[in-house]
């Protein structure tokens, strides 16, 4: 998943990972700045909903919980740069100061937590990575409790970020579609070197039911994209003869398989190789569409 956003970005440096965490049970809450951050963070290190909102201003709690399930999740993987739930490990710097690991099945985040600088109902503490680098994050108290306020100068604002969030997350599936057109290409020309001829399905390109490879089985692609589909988008195979030509080539086309949802571009990767795309209202795209990248995927 691209994660650039600006907050992202403040995060992503929030969470670089240093080398040190001790396995402990997560922390229990109470009424200081920095046990609130860290609750927050086991929370959404462990994608534990009803906990991880319980750190959210009013506001933000209300608009949290009225995200659908994946989008909850979703928020809370970008909040500890993690894409599965992972288990908090606790432990304390040489200083004294507090530091917790999130290690997931394929990743791990680590940071410490400085003494928290309280002014009336505003904290604010100072994240340190192993370069040095700091950030602050803001809490405020409400109803005697502390909450998630801000990360450096953004506001924690659930409903602007998910809509920048969900633009993000549009364009990169459309990066992973034409990718995906590149790589399904590719496994085309494999195919045809292997058996001397084109697959006649993507369905060829695909892990066998039982056996080993063979031309109606391939292996080239998972079962997945075999089938047509992959990360929000639907992707159609087939074979042209051009005219005069006796040389058979193929196009691939990539559609969104929600418009304006999983992606507004449509792509079709052309005889030659190249892509071509635009905002086709869910229907295929044309080889008279914009190229949108000159690089030869095949050449048939």
């Amino acid at each position: 998943m691209t994660k650039s956003l600006a907050a992202l970005s403040l995060i992503a440096v929030l969470f670089s990972p240093p080398a040190r965490a001790q396995s402990q049970s997560p922390p229990a809450p109470d009424n200081g700045p920095a046990p609130a951050l860290m609750a927050a963070l086991n929370a959404a290190c462990r994608q534990d909903n009803a906990n991880f909102s319980s750190y959210l201003t009013v506001a933000n709690t209300a608009a949290f919980n009225k995200l659908p399930s994946d989008e909850r999740i979703s928020f809370m993987e970008r909040f500890v740069l993690l894409d599965t739930p992972g288990r908090p490990l606790l432990s304390t710097s040489t200083e004294g100061l507090p530091e917790m690991r999130c290690e997931a099945t394929d990743a791990t985040q680590e940071f410490t937590l400085d003494t928290p600088s309280i002014h009336d109902n505003l904290a604010y503490i100072s994240i340190t990575i192993a370069t040095g680098e700091k950030i602050r994050v803001g809490l405020v108290r409400e109803d005697g409790n502390w909450k998630l306020l801000s990360l450096g100068l953004l506001l924690i604002d659930i409903p602007a970020l998910q809509k920048e969030w969900d633009v993000q997350a549009l364009k990169a599936r459309e990066e992973s579609a034409i990718d995906t057109l590149l790589g399904i290409a590719q496994a085309v020309d494999t195919y045809r070197s292997a058996f001397g001829k084109l697959p006649e399905s993507l369905a060829q390109l695909g892990p066998p039911a039982q056996g080993g490879v063979s031309p109606s089985a391939a292996k080239l692609l998972d079962a997945s994209l075999a089938a047509g589909a992959n990360n929000g988008y639907k992707f159609r195979y087939r074979v042209i003869t051009p005219a005069g030509s006796e040389n058979p080539g193929f196009e691939i086309a990539a559609l969104p398989e929600q418009y304006g949802k999983s992606g507004d571009r449509s792509f079709l990767l052309d005889k030659d190789g190249k892509i071509h795309g635009a905002d086709k209202k869910g229907a295929v795209a044309t080889a008279d569409d914009p190229i949108v990248t000159g690089q030869n995927a095949a050449m048939p």
